[in-house]
């Protein structure tokens, strides 16, 4: 997870640094037309705490001020008649009675899938300690694929949403990916999203196992989920 066809070349005399995606820092509105309502063995390699997975741009970050419970946000907001119906078209049909006065956010990821044409979906089994034992699953080099996935919010709006994932080979990171989800009020069905296609590195020297981590975190940096793997790519699946 996490390659970009433009930079899927690994070099023969050495493994090639790819390059960093752009981020995407942009949060969604509750328009978004991704997110719908419808619904190793114990490390391999110490996997260390990257700087590319915080975030650089904090004045860009949407600011919903101290946190507080979802009555408590409406009630203060009442005289800002753009800021009341932005927070009352974010929640929707939330009923505030069932939520109580409960202050922070819980995400909870569902599922995640592996979606490639032509073949049935790899379903992935997330792991209560984060850790995969074994191989997580195997790509076939130069093919198309992208990650699907789940989540449920209660108790709160979470700000921020985002999945970041970064992937090592012999040591040397290869490949990092961010894209921002958005800020999600709590709701009975599930959020899916389905990440980007993306193509993974061809060749001989891309071909073998690879580490890597995935992780879903909010603007506070507060993690969900963490998963650390391993992964092979070989010429066939």
């Amino acid at each position: 997870m996490g390659f970009d066809e433009n930079k899927h070349e690994i070099s023969g005399d050495s493994t090639e640094i790819l390059n960093t995606k752009d981020d995407e820092e942009s949060v969604n509105e509750p328009t978004n037309e991704k997110i719908t309502r419808k619904l190793s063995e114990d490390s391999v390699l110490t996997i260390e705490d990257d700087e590319d997975e915080e975030d650089d741009d904090d004045e860009n970050k949407i600011n919903l001020g101290p946190q507080c419970s979802l009555k408590d946000q409406l009630e203060k907001d009442k005289d800002d008649e753009s800021l009341r119906k932005w927070k009352e078209q974010l929640l929707g049909s939330v009923d505030l009675n069932a939520i109580g006065e409960t202050l922070d956010p819980e995400v909870k990821i569902l599922s995640l899938a592996i979606k490639s044409h032509g073949r049935d979906d790899i379903l992935l089994q997330i792991p209560e300690n984060g850790k995969v034992k074994g191989n997580w699953f195997t790509l076939k080099e130069g093919c198309r694929y992208s990650l699907q996935f789940a989540f449920l919010v209660n108790n709160n709006i979470v700000s921020g949403l985002k999945y970041t994932n970064t992937v090592w080979k012999t040591g040397v990171k290869v490949d990092s990916a961010k894209e921002m989800l958005g800020t999600f009020s709590p709701q009975a069905e599930p959020y899916k999203h389905e990440m980007p296609e993306e193509t993974t590195p061809s060749g001989i020297f891309a071909r073998g196992s690879y580490t890597a981590r995935t992780r879903f975190v909010d603007d506070d940096n507060k993690c969900y989920l963490e998963i650390n793997y391993t992964f092979d790519i070989r010429k066939e699946w």
